[in-house]
């Protein structure tokens, strides 16, 4: 059989025998070997640990014992999580690659315990935030749908590599729009669960009250599997949240029937650089939601300038708070931007910082006012394909600037998918945006699962992949 794109399809050809653990594996390490350093998605590579792990996941498998719902499934993991095979370095020279002791952070362990394969670290911003100064240790980041545009960040690796097949699925995190940018860029799926939802413990911090860690993939479907085993509180982390993990596989059933879903089409918001191709693009995937059985409304998500402004404030203070002291010692070991974006944190007076967490509890009741009238809000993503390399990195690093429409949810707190709706004229990859009530991931993703069971977007193989392949 042709190798599977999709987790869930990788999973259910394990338990059918028609594929083992260790071909999913080496197919992961060849597409790596082959892509790797073109796109520039591995920081870190577990080659000898990922077919240890391969060739016991098959004897599991054959010995017809119970196993775990990703078992034998390849799997990468943000440079700001820690994983037991090596260092975290949050692709940066100032941090300490021991950092949390080469420990498993809560979300990769719960990942293992369910089976999955950690096939290496993929590549970040700095910290999160920034990026390593021309010239460092660090590779370059590349689009897989064309190699002189961005991949968007900063879970720039996790999305390249599902985007060319160098594993199935992968964690992120988001605190402006991490996850959902790189997978609206890079043609995937990616999930921003509720902020709590997945416990964070061992994940290099940006900004303590919006940070969040979720999964990306191929499909919602995928997103789904991944969530039901990264869910739920943890002691480790005070943030995690004591809410009943659903049964979110079991929320698919391609009907969005009941579901009133609110549009906005980020017309009153027009931004520099919007692509001309995304009204039309929005607009048929809003026809595929309502094809679904979805009743579809015009809305206006609220104060929409100033949840904006809190969460690039609230990251920037936040994150100077946690970098002050390696500031004192080792100001110049940072990249340029990442120094200028930290340190612009140290410059918002305790007023401001007060006062932009007071427009963000009144953000947060406007926005829960928007969801007693609507199950789910969509808006595009992105409102441009993937920014081009040959801009100034300054520029480049803004991932498009005020075309990306994420950071809003951050500061609210909702549960967000992006799921890819279309390209843009020139075949950059567009992403159509899902939010949900806090904690009602299962509707979020069910939307996403029904929009994907009538496209194919999902599943569109960068032109770069095929004829890497070929050759």
């Amino acid at each position: 059989m042709d190798a599977p794109l999709t987790v869930t399809a990788a999973a259910a050809a394990l338990r059918a025998g028609e594929v083992s653990s260790v071909e999913l594996v080496e197919q992961a390490i060849d597409a790596a070997d082959r892509l790797d350093a073109r796109f520039g998605t591995f920081l870190d590579r577990y080659v000898d640990q990922a077919r240890a792990a391969a060739t016991a996941a098959d004897a599991r498998l054959a010995s017809g014992d119970p196993v775990g719902p990703l078992t034998g499934v390849p799997l990468g993991v943000k440079d700001l999580i820690t994983t037991s095979e090596g260092p975290t370095t949050a692709m940066s020279l100032v941090h300490d690659p021991e950092w949390n002791g080469r420990r498993d952070a809560v979300a990769v362990a719960r990942l293992r315990r369910a089976g999955g394969i950690m096939m290496g670290k993929t590549t970040t911003a700095e910290f999160a935030i920034g990026e390593a100064d021309e010239g460092s240790p660090f590779p370059e980041l590349r689009n897989p749908w064309d190699v002189g545009h961005h991949p968007g960040g900063s879970s720039s690796g996790t999305g390249s590599g599902v985007a060319t097949g160098q594993f199935l699925a992968g964690l992120g995190t988001d605190t402006g729009g991490s996850i959902r940018i790189p997978a609206a860029f890079c043609g995937i799926t990616g999930l921003m669960p509720t902020y709590g939802r997945v416990p964070k413990s061992g994940c290099v911090p940006l900004a303590y009250s919006m940070d969040r860690i979720g999964p990306m993939a191929r499909s919602a479907a995928d997103c789904a599997l991944l969530l039901s085993v990264l869910a739920g509180a943890d002691d480790s982390d005070p943030s995690s949240v004591r809410e009943p993990v659903e049964d979110y596989p079991a929320a698919l059933t391609g009907d969005l029937t009941g579901l009133r879903i609110g549009v906005d089409d980020m017309s009153a918001a027009p931004a520099r650089g919007d692509d001309p191709a995304v009204p039309g693009v929005l607009a048929v995937a809003v026809e595929v939601l309502r094809a679904a059985g979805a009743e579809v409304v015009d809305v206006r998500l609220p104060l929409w300038a100033e949840l904006n402004l809190v969460n690039v404030m609230t990251m920037f203070v936040e994150a100077a708070t946690y970098h002050q002291p390696d500031f004192e010692r080792q100001w110049s070991r940072y990249g340029k931007l990442t120094r200028s974006r930290i340190a612009s944190g140290l410059y918002y007076s305790a007023t401001d910082f007060v006062q932009a967490q007071r427009v963000r509890r009144v953000g947060m009741r406007r926005v829960a006012e928007l969801f007693a009238q609507v199950d789910l809000v969509v808006t595009p993503t992105v409102t441009a394909g993937a920014p081009p390399l040959v801009q100034t990195r300054w520029s480049r690093l803004d991932d498009g600037g005020t075309t990306v429409r994420a950071g809003y949810w951050n500061a609210t707190g909702n549960p967000v998918l992006s799921v890819p709706m279309g390209f843009t004229d020139g075949g950059l990859p567009l992403g159509l945006q899902i939010a949900g009530r806090p904690f009602e991931e299962q509707a979020v993703l069910r939307a996403g699962d029904a929009f994907q069971r009538r496209t194919d977007w999902h599943l569109r193989m960068p032109q770069l992949v095929d004829a890497a392949q070929a050759a």
